[in-house]
């Protein structure tokens, strides 16, 4: 029971403050302040997220240049503020002027982050050099850019971030206690014990439900009830291939948590393993709705 209540409340903690800093800009009444107080929890997420990816491939004997990776990680996230400032606000002003630089810098680091890295690799003694260069920037990828691409949700549709979020979370929820209740058959035993076929569609079709019933509301009328349906599915199958992708990862290196953030939930990486695989798919589906491409 205790494990219980200390779950329950580290879960109110977390999902306050992520929904706290993404209405910021509603609660401040200013916008684009709203979306650097965001940016700073992103860049918070990102820094915890690269850490404990860099713990597991230390587990696993490579070792990334630590620094370089950082740096890289945090600077992509930064830089798409500008993208999002561009879309959302005009891209007028000292603040544009600011965010452009901070761009440029970031284009120049892509693209001599890798070779300097190699180069740097040849004063460094490891067994496999070429894995401690690709391990440095898989989080720019894994973590760095779709950190990114939320925050440039939050800047242009605060709105249906928060719904595709919201069914993550309802999948989520849905996928474990229709598990545990009727789970007989195991969907990836392998990387995922308790992860069940019966779980996993009941889990898909209550975000399907649920994303269709939310257009009924105000705040997302902008979608058609069956654009919000097929974001439920999308949120429910990728949001689960990404919590299977993590798993993968961890286990790997015979972990079962990726670290400890959360009390009762594990670290960074588990807490936004759906998320990271997802943005780029929702990203692209809503652009393609919002412009009426589909």
């Amino acid at each position: 029971m205790k494990k219980f209540w200390i779950r329950t409340a580290s879960s109110v903690v977390y999902v306050a403050l992520f929904l706290g800093t993404m209405f910021s800009g509603k609660i401040f009444g200013d916008y684009l302040v709203g979306s650097f107080v965001f940016v700073a929890f992103l860049l918070f997420v990102a820094v915890g997220c690269t850490r404990e990816f860099y713990k597991i491939q230390k587990l696993k004997g490579t070792h990334a240049l630590e620094w370089m990776g950082y740096m890289t990680t945090v600077l992509v996230v930064l830089s798409f503020l500008d993208l999002g400032y561009m879309y959302a606000m005009g891209g007028y002003g000292v603040v544009s002027n600011v965010l452009d630089l901070a761009l440029s810098a970031v284009l120049i680091l892509l693209l001599l982050g890798l070779p300097l890295t190699a180069i740097i690799q040849l004063w460094r003694k490891s067994d496999n050099p070429f894995g401690d260069i690709a391990s440095t920037f898989v989080p720019v990828f894994y973590i760095g850019m779709p950190l990114g691409l939320m925050q440039v949700a939050q800047m242009t549709q605060t709105n249906l971030l928060f719904l595709a979020v919201a069914l993550v979370w309802v999948n989520d929820a849905c996928a474990y206690m229709s598990g545990s209740l009727f789970g007989k058959h195991k969907m990836w035993e392998r990387l995922s014990p308790g992860k069940s076929w019966e779980g996993t569609v009941i889990g898909v079709l209550c975000a399907a439900l649920v994303g269709a019933l939310a257009t009924l509301l105000p705040m997302f009328n902008m979608l058609d009830w069956y654009f919000g349906a097929v974001l439920g599915v999308l949120c429910g199958v990728i949001g689960t291939l990404g919590d299977l992708v993590e798993s993968m990862y961890k286990r790997s290196a015979g972990l079962k948590d990726s670290g400890k953030f959360l009390p009762g939930h594990g670290g960074f990486l588990d807490r936004f393993d759906s998320l990271l695989i997802l943005m780029p798919f929702a990203t692209i589906f809503l652009v393609l709705v919002s412009e009426g491409i589909i």
